[in-house]
């Protein structure tokens, strides 16, 4: 049974578009065909994976405002069964476009479902804001990935998206649950590190992943070669963490009867 999952948080930095990249081709290294969405203006997600924005001339934006199908749209990458949907420059002004247009929260529902059953997991990467192109993004998907950076404000930044992801529930989609809130950059050796884990953990409980992902700069470096870090350097901590991540996210799977 197909699956899409949002990766969301409003706040910027989080590895959120790492987490999106680095999760999609890990479950594809596994065997699940996955298709990483970019639904992110910044289109970080596209040219993680090879795709640079400045080379894509039809994208999301495209079946998103236009009438071209997704299925158009979607290209190849690195990864046998890893497959992306690429942003373009145009997909920063489709929040103001989407208002005007009917079905406005639910238009990237409406373009998925034609190809959703093609693929084992649908991955999402949404921008670091609360506009409409998030609001679609939380509408279409099942559930929503959370990375939350070790620091100083992530209980601010999480508490609103858990606010804006129950009210998606309330209004748009009864369906979507929360999937999992997953540590980024984490630290052992700080303090404020230990800080934000313990607390998140008390109030969160079993939503939180126990894989989290460190600071790595390999990590950081595979987006320049337009790789995710399996393929840049598959026995970094990173590249590990994240394949950790994905069996763990598969682990929680919901089986069919």
């Amino acid at each position: 049974m197909s699956r899409v999952i949002a990766i969301a948080n409003q706040k910027g930095g989080v590895g959120k578009t790492t987490t999106a990249v680095n999760l999609g081709a890990s479950l594809a290294a596994d065997g699940r065909k996955v298709l990483l969405l970019d639904f992110d203006p910044q289109g970080n997600a596209s040219s993680g994976v090879g795709v640079p924005m400045r080379e894509v001339t039809s994208g999301v934006y495209n079946t998103l405002i236009g009438d071209v199908p997704l299925a158009d749209v979607i290209r190849p990458t690195g990864l046998d069964k890893l497959f992306v949907a690429p942003a373009t420059k145009d997909l920063a002004g489709a929040s103001l476009e989407l208002a005007n247009l009917e079905q406005a929260h639910s238009r990237l529902k409406d373009i998925i479902a034609p190809i959703r059953d093609q693929y084992d997991y649908i991955v999402v990467d949404c921008p670091p804001s609360l506009d409409l192109l998030t609001i679609n993004g939380l509408t279409a998907a099942d559930s929503v990935l959370i990375p939350v950076q070790c620091e100083y404000y992530a209980m601010e930044g999480l508490s609103k998206l858990i606010e804006t992801i129950e009210l998606v529930r309330d209004s748009l989609n009864p369906q979507l649950q929360i999937e999992g809130i997953v540590f980024t950059m984490y630290d052992p050796r700080n303090n404020l590190s230990g800080q934000v884990v313990t607390e998140v953990r008390g109030y969160f409980a079993d939503k939180v992943f126990e894989t989290m992902i460190p600071r790595n700069i390999r990590l950081s470096e595979a987006p320049s070669h337009g790789l995710p870090c399996i393929l840049y350097d598959l026995a970094s901590r990173g590249s590990q963490s994240y394949i950790q991540l994905a069996r763990e996210l598969e682990a929680r799977r919901p089986r069919a009867a």
